[in-house]
């Protein structure tokens, strides 16, 4: 390919990764692989420089762009090594009334809405290229051991997990067909420490997802009772295999969408810990999904905010006297961290704000916040309440 044919499939993959945001379509790493399986003429130089340039496009719009043209010609703004080519077998030169996009980090309805942590000068490390943490299964492997087989750093806050240069093949190995190692960013990690797993103890994860924070509780306590829940059935199914490939013991408890208190009836005031790690607006992992940042809207994050609370409201009938609640989101949102922990406070008397039970992060009302900028985490808020005796 031609650098102007490169810059025309850049601009062609930001045209779907802006529809797909807009319409709540593919990622956009998906969207890339699709467009190269039918282009099998594009060399491997290629499509590196294709993909760098359309992440380049992604991070460097805080609003979503109306064109891949106006995207790529907000680069090109900056940077003079953006090839065009006026003979027509690549992306056309700039028109004189054409658009650039303006760099920007966040979008600007949503910079109130970000935790009071989150200054303008934390803001570029919220789309730095995120590491690749690994999480060890303590129930079959030491730490110090697979460190040394991964030639891999431990990591500073999480006690499990290990941080492994960039671009370094984990799925191919040994010890990750034997449930040695899962992938988990060390944030995520911090989460499942929150919830104290150990002994002999009942642990609900409301929100289980694929069930990556369930198997590392059952990592740290292979006694533990734990059953995962959710009402995605897609997400939920790939547990099973993940547990086995770990030798994990978790219960599996697929919810009807409205039923959930019914279906869950049978466990009030039994859990030692219920885990609500509560879908989100998904903003801590801007770094991973940049074009994340395309997909949220004000309804949108009313409506996720919404359903937040309606969780910790099923979750507080679920936990034992005396047992703990851990409430968990990956964001960076005030309303979704530190102003939703504390309405629920606010609207059940009888809790107590524990300690989060990990070091790092920083005090955010009831709870502790977790930034890429500060910690070198994703962007979590996790708070740790305990319910009355």
């Amino acid at each position: 390919m031609t650098p102007a044919a490169r810059t025309q499939a850049a601009i062609e993959i930001l045209d779907e990764v802006i529809a797909a945001a807009r319409d709540d379509g593919p990622p956009a790493d998906a969207i890339v692989q699709r467009y190269f399986k039918t282009r099998r003429y594009a060399g491997s130089k290629d499509r590196r420089a294709v993909r760098e340039l359309v992440y380049r496009a992604i991070r460097r719009s805080g609003e979503r762009p109306a064109s891949g043209r106006v995207a790529m010609h907000g680069i090109a703004e900056e940077d003079g090594d953006i090839a065009f080519d006026v003979a027509g077998h690549g992306a056309a030169p700039r028109g004189p009334n054409e658009a650039a996009s303006l760099a920007s980090y966040i979008p600007a309805w949503l910079e109130p809405e970000l935790s009071r942590h989150l200054t303008p000068d934390e803001w570029p490390a919220l789309l730095d290229r995120a590491p690749l943490d690994l999480r060890v299964n303590v129930a079959k492997a030491q730490r110090d051991v697979m460190a040394s087989a991964f030639g891999a750093e431990l990591t500073r806050l999480s006690p499990w997990g290990l941080r492994l240069p960039h671009g370094t093949r984990v799925d191919d190995r040994p010890e990750f067909d034997q449930g040695l190692v899962e992938v988990q960013d060390e944030g995520s990690q911090l989460i499942a420490l929150a919830c104290a797993p150990s002994g002999s103890i009942d642990i609900l994860d409301l929100c289980a997802g694929a069930g990556g924070k369930a198997l590392a509780l059952a990592a740290a306590a292979p006694h533990a009772r734990i059953i995962a829940s959710d009402t995605n059935r897609q997400r939920l199914s790939h547990l099973a295999p993940r547990a086995a490939r770990a030798g994990a013991t978790i219960a599996v408890r697929l919810l009807d969408a409205g039923k959930e208190a019914a279906m869950l009836a049978d466990l009030q005031a039994q859990a030692d810990v219920v885990l609500v790690d509560a879908p989100c607006s998904g903003s801590g992992t801007w770094r991973r999904s940049p074009e994340g940042r395309w997909r949220l809207t004000p309804d949108r994050l009313d409506r996720v905010v919404a359903l937040q609370a309606k969780l910790l409201d099923l979750a507080a009938p679920l936990v034992k006297p005396g047992g703990t609640l851990v409430y968990a989101t990956c964001s960076i949102l005030a309303r979704e961290g530190a102003g939703q922990a504390a309405a629920f406070l606010g609207r059940h008397s009888g809790w107590t704000v524990q300690d989060a039970g990990f070091d790092g992060g920083r005090v955010d009302g009831p709870g502790r916040l977790l930034t890429p900028a500060h910690d070198s985490t994703d962007g979590f808020f996790v708070a740790r309440f305990k319910a009355s005796c």
